[in-house]
Formats: structure tokens, C-alpha cells, sequence
């Protein structure tokens, strides 16, 4: 048990850094600082988002799920006495 503990503790990390990333990857769609800066000049609309938007969309949604099941599971394995330490 201690080792799937410390697999889903690196499955965490990682998830969390490639989370962040993802986030931040992800144009403005205004109402933001950006709009107050002027910096969504570009004229298209912030409800339309082209294919690449799309499947940046979609890895955002997998990645945070998996990150939601693997806290929830590390929850359940500490909550029952299962612990890496």
C-alpha cells in the first residue's frame, strides 16, 4: 500500500504542474485585466475558439479530472491509515 501511496503522491505533483500550465495556456476571454490593458485587440470573439482551443479544452478537463480522483483516492488511503511516512 505504502508504494501506491507514493505513486498517486507523484501522480499529484505532476498532474498539478501540468494543470497550472495548461491553465495558463488558455487565451483571455475578457472581462479581465486584459481588456482593461487593451491587450484582446485581436476583433474575434470570445465565444469562438478554433480546433486548437478545443483540444486544449478538452486535455485541461482529462488532466483536472485525473488530478480530482488521485487527491480523492490519496483522501481515502490516509483517511483509512494508509500513509508513505
Amino acid at each position: 500500500m505504502k508504494a501506491l501511496v507514493i505513486i498517486l503522491d507523484i501522480l499529484v505533483i505532476i498532474t498539478s504542474i501540468l494543470l497550472t500550465l495548461l491553465i495558463l495556456m488558455h487565451k483571455g476571454k475578457g472581462g479581465g485585466l486584459s481588456d482593461m490593458f487593451g491587450a484582446s485587440a485581436s476583433g474575434q470573439s470570445a465565444s469562438t475558439s478554433g480546433v486548437a482551443e478545443k483540444n486544449l479544452n478538452r486535455i485541461t478537463v482529462i488532466v483536472a479530472l485525473i488530478w480530482i480522483v488521485t487527491i480523492i483516492g490519496l483522501g481515502l488511503l490516509t483517511r483509512f491509515g494508509f500513509t508513505a511516512w
